[in-house]
């Protein structure tokens, strides 16, 4: 199988999985949202450092560390960018188990546009027309949902923006997904272990209190955090941006189906029209990207 090959199976894979999450969160509702958080940030830290270790990667990790702290600057972006990564993930929890798995679809279908948006505004990049018109289009998109419900879709918006800001806060730390997941969840999780001191002092602590299967599935949050992002970082590596552009909706599609045809969650004709509105923009979108690829690629 050649490296391009490999590449794609990799990144697909992971977007597989991402797409699938909805399926593992839903056995956890009997668990509030933040336990559920709280034990994926101090499980994905855990397994993560271990897999690390187990690689022989111990000392790559700790020169990782001692680079980020020797500029003050990128170790305290990555520390915010922690905080908004455990904001979307929370989110995403609550909404799949609260049934808004379909408007943490449109989270994801929006965002790569927003990112872009953010691109321009933070560092100086330029939309081309084409580009500029799929915004406009996934702006509507966003406004008649707002018009017709009389309210933002905000579980969509917080997604988007949290996981926007992220990549933002990311774009110039240049960290091994592996290793940088290790890091980004050592800020949260002496927040993470308190919340669950002060559970367990409550008695509040679903872990440990309701029965294996449920342990069970709070550890293995954490490893299923991790997977994907070995996977992706392995695909990554061998294939070209717009691939990757291409391949990254495969996850909120998978999502949407989820969410329509398993869980039975409303799909109106207004919804369906925003999302086509974000369909066709996604469609200019990605156009776009190729054919600039393209021209790259000729000169």
């Amino acid at each position: 199988m050649s490296e391009m090959k490999k590449g794609i199976l990799f990144a697909l894979l992971a977007y597989l999985f991402w797409g699938s999450f909805p399926l593992f969160w839903k056995m956890l509702t009997h668990v509030p949202s933040s336990e559920i958080l709280a034990a994926r940030i101090i499980w994905a830290f855990v397994f993560t450092a271990l897999f690390i270790v187990l690689r022989g990667q111990g000392k790559v990790l700790w020169q990782d560390t001692k680079k980020l702290w020797q500029n003050q600057r990128a170790f305290w972006q990555l520390g915010a960018a922690s905080v908004f990564i455990s904001a979307n993930w929370f989110t995403y929890i609550w909404a799949v188990n609260n049934g808004e798995i379909v408007q943490t679809s449109l989270g994801y279908y929006i965002n790569p546009i927003l990112s872009i948006i953010f691109g321009v505004i933070f560092f100086k990049e330029k939309l081309s027309p084409v580009q500029k018109i799929a915004t406009g289009i996934a702006f509507m998109a966003v406004a008649l949902l707002a018009i017709y419900y009389r309210e933002l879709p905000w579980i969509a918006l917080i997604l988007a923006l949290s996981f926007g800001i992220y990549g933002v806060l990311k774009k110039k730390i240049h960290l091994d997904a592996t290793r940088g997941l290790v890091i980004e969840t050592f800020f949260i999780v002496p927040v993470a272990l308190g919340f669950y001191a002060y559970l367990f002092v409550q008695d509040k602590a679903v872990f440990l209190h309701h029965d294996v299967k449920t342990d069970v599935l709070l550890m293995l949050g954490g490893i299923l955090t991790a997977i994907p992002l070995i996977l992706f970082a392995a695909g990554a590596q061998r294939i070209p941006l717009y691939t990757i552009g291409f391949i990254q909706y495969v996850s909120p599609t998978i999502t949407l189906l989820l969410g329509i045809f398993l869980y039975k969650e409303p799909f109106s004709s207004v919804q369906f029209a925003a999302f086509a509105l974000v369909w066709f923009a996604i469609i200019l979108f990605l156009s776009s990207l190729y054919l600039d690829s393209r021209k790259r690629r000729a000169h």
